[in-house]
């Protein structure tokens, strides 16, 4: 009896608190979780393939609930955010179903006269040197058009439109007017105009030129049932894409300022040379609010090249990495393990190659 009263006195006690330090090791942990499942949940599981914007939905929710960011300002800026993209999207596509008789005709032209592997060779430097000025959305919206009209057969298309998104997602953050990455970073920094050219130009200029070459390599396989070869889209199915990347980009603002406590708050203890490596979770995360928690005037020019180098060349690894990447693989059916699977085989090399050249060649 003695016993179990003992046992009761000790349940009915009050227990300390939780500390700080273990609040924040389980947000940690949670968000750590958060990621995984984004990074594995659409390679392996097909019901989560199949709804990739509403899962995007999902775990940009819970991330930004974890994260104690869940709030009018981050619902605001998650509704607002897609608008713009949107937009875009469903103007082009308009603009391109009605042009795409015409569009058509000139790609046949041309591919009767050149090799459709000088084609999205051409492509892919043109697009990833002007997308800086065109915008990164509208220069991914060319692309696909474009390469759908070569009639490839599935690899090689889904092969050139990911190196091309390389290289536009690479070439857009040049200027603040490319992409939010580049107009977050040059507010944060204060910076002119060409600041960000200046700083990260002499890297990603041959950076897109090495894309570009590695396209050479690409077999221009002809086919006659590819998805993009469909006849023209209907209105409803230019106004369900837009609505799905509307999705897409609402899951992945709430994700990053999930996101953002834990980087920002840490990311000032970073060695230099992780900094680079830290930010390959661009690939599952959005490049512009990892930019807004991590850029700022205190770091060095050192520093701000190997945030924002990792930034841009591991957004073109997974599909949720890039705007531009969420463009193509929606307008041409392309999943996302076949995307990883090119993806990272670019990708890691590219960062292993930027890094050599950052902290060894400087």
């Amino acid at each position: 009896m003695h016993t179990c009263q003992v046992c009761i006195a000790r349940i009915q006690r009050p227990q300390p608190p939780q500390s700080a330090a273990q609040r924040c090791s389980d947000v940690a942990i949670a968000l750590i979780v958060i990621l995984i499942a984004v990074l594995l949940g659409p390679i392996l599981l097909k019901p989560v393939e199949r709804n990739l914007e509403l899962f995007f939905v999902v775990v940009g929710v819970a991330a930004a609930i974890v994260g104690g960011q869940f709030g009018w300002p981050m619902v605001r800026e998650a509704l607002i955010e897609p608008i713009g993209l949107t937009l875009a999207v469903l103007i082009f596509g308009a603009i391109a179903r009605v042009l795409r008789p015409w569009f058509d005709s000139a790609i046949q032209r041309m591919r009767a006269a050149v090799s459709p592997r000088w084609i999205y060779f051409a492509l892919i430097i043109m697009l990833g040197m002007v997308s800086s000025i065109i915008t990164a959305v509208v220069a991914a919206l060319l692309l696909v058009e474009a390469i759908a009209m070569l009639r490839l057969d599935r690899p090689s298309e889904t092969a050139a439109v990911i190196l091309a998104c390389f290289a536009i997602g690479m070439g857009a953050g040049l200027t603040p007017i490319g992409e939010p990455l580049g107009t977050i970073a040059t507010a944060s920094l204060r910076a002119d105009f060409w600041y960000l050219m200046r700083l990260l130009g002499p890297i990603v200029i041959p950076a897109i030129a090495l894309v570009g070459v590695l396209s050479l390599f690409i077999p221009p396989i002809p086919a006659a049932s590819l998805y993009a070869a469909r006849p023209l889209e209907s209105w409803g199915e230019i106004v369900l894409r837009g609505v799905k990347i509307y999705g897409f980009v609402f899951g992945l603002v709430g994700l990053s300022w999930g996101m953002r406590p834990l980087i920002g708050g840490h990311i000032n203890r970073v060695p230099q040379a992780a900094l680079f490596w830290i930010n390959s979770i661009s690939a599952v995360v959005d490049n512009a609010t990892l930019t807004a928690a991590e850029i700022g005037p205190t770091l060095s020019p050192v520093q701000q090249r190997a945030i924002l180098m990792g930034l841009l060349i591991s957004g073109g690894m997974l599909i949720p990495g890039n705007i531009p990447n969420i463009v193509a693989a929606n307008r041409l059916g392309i999943n996302s393990r076949e995307w990883a699977r090119i993806g990272l085989m670019v990708g890691l090399p590219l960062m292993g190659l930027c890094f050599a050249v950052l902290y060894f060649v400087r």
